[in-house]
């Protein structure tokens, strides 16, 4: 189930906000110029697709988006625990960073939470199968796919070198709830 959680960077363990609507989320993002939705009239492939079915099947929903972005290409991200690196993988993701390019995410199977430190407010967005999130270009933020992670996600880029990722060095990712399994 998508969620929504607004904290005062000051005070991680005193939710300002919480939610699970949709429209709610897409609400409470979009003053902060972060894109929300649910895509809920397509049948996901299955888990086991491979990346280019699973692109062939939101290949309509891709050519739109990215003609909207102007983004270049367009991958599949698959982390399990079976994924080699995942301990690697989750330590990169959870260093607060930026890009120089909007993040831009739908979840196929499975969740992850995108963490967004704006101002003196932290956004934590869980994101489960159907959703698509479009972190801005700069907005400071960290992934969370969990000790146990299951997600498959199509990830869109505007620079043809892919996840690029500039650390803040600061660690408040350390101080607000991780995602438990």
């Amino acid at each position: 189930m998508s969620s929504l959680v607004i904290y005062d960077d000051r005070r991680p363990g005193q939710p300002e906000f919480t939610t699970h609507n949709a429209h709610a989320i897409a609400d409470r993002l979009k003053p902060i110029n972060v894109r929300f939705e649910r895509w809920t009239d397509v049948e996901p492939p299955p888990r086991e697709a491979s990346q280019e079915e699973i692109l062939a099947c939101y290949r309509p929903y891709l050519d739109k988006l990215m003609g909207e972005t102007n983004a270049g290409s367009a991958d599949v991200i698959s982390i399990s625990v079976n994924t080699p690196n995942r301990q690697a993988l989750r330590e990169k993701f959870l260093s607060e960073h930026t890009h120089s390019e909007d993040e831009v995410r739908f979840f196929v199977h499975g969740r992850g939470h995108f963490v967004l430190h704006v101002g003196d407010k932290v956004y934590d967005v869980g994101c489960t199968q159907g959703d698509l999130i479009s972190v801005p270009t700069g907005v400071q933020h960290w992934f969370d796919a969990g000790e146990n992670p299951d997600v498959v996600a199509l990830r869109i880029f505007t620079h043809k070198e892919g996840w690029i990722a500039d650390y803040t060095n600061d660690d408040i990712a350390l101080r607000f709830p991780a995602l438990i399994d």
